[in-house]
């Protein structure tokens, strides 16, 4: 294997794989895929025990990356305060709802921010679907994780400051 594969992670390193959330390299493995020998980050995500094989020559294009630096966390919070850009219920929530996952699935930690906020808004003026509690427990849960771990906090300590700032 090549210097190079082995640059972005090395095994014990955290990094956060879209929509799954944080995860450790647990190795790196060599497999043959359709007569090709292709590596592979092998991740464990942390809060559902999955293990996910990642292509390593594809990882950045999946959205696998490090965790959010704690210089970060301020930017974070300022996308959850700013009310200023919320749209509400202008549209129905299954289009919403595709979006939010988008969003998710982005694995931006930027873009999960504003589906906690979104949703967190919405819920205060209307009840929630099934879906959109689910995405908002996602979001939550991701964002709550990956900073916990940014600041080197306590997971609980995260979900207060959160909860404060979505109290206001």
């Amino acid at each position: 294997m090549s210097k190079t594969i082995t640059d972005s992670f090395k095994i014990g390193e955290l990094a956060v794989y879209p929509a799954h959330g944080v995860g450790m390299i647990m190795g790196i493995e060599c497999r043959e895929v359709s007569g090709l020998n292709k590596h592979f980050y092998i991740l464990k995500i942390m809060d559902t025990e999955a293990t996910i094989m990642v292509p390593i020559e594809t990882a950045s294009s999946v959205g696998l990356r490090k965790i959010v630096k704690k210089s970060m966390v301020p930017k974070i919070y300022e996308i959850l305060k700013d009310r200023t850009d919320v749209i509400l219920d202008n549209q129905t929530w299954n289009r919403r709802y595709r979006e939010y996952t988008d969003k998710i699935k982005s694995g931006c930690v930027m873009e999960v921010a504003k589906v906690l906020r979104d949703l967190y808004m919405l819920k205060s003026g209307k009840e929630l679907s099934f879906g959109e509690r689910r995405m908002l427990d996602t979001a939550k849960n991701l964002l709550v994780k990956e900073l916990s771990i940014a600041k080197n906090i306590k997971e609980e300590k995260v979900e207060e400051e959160l909860f404060r700032i979505m109290q206001r």
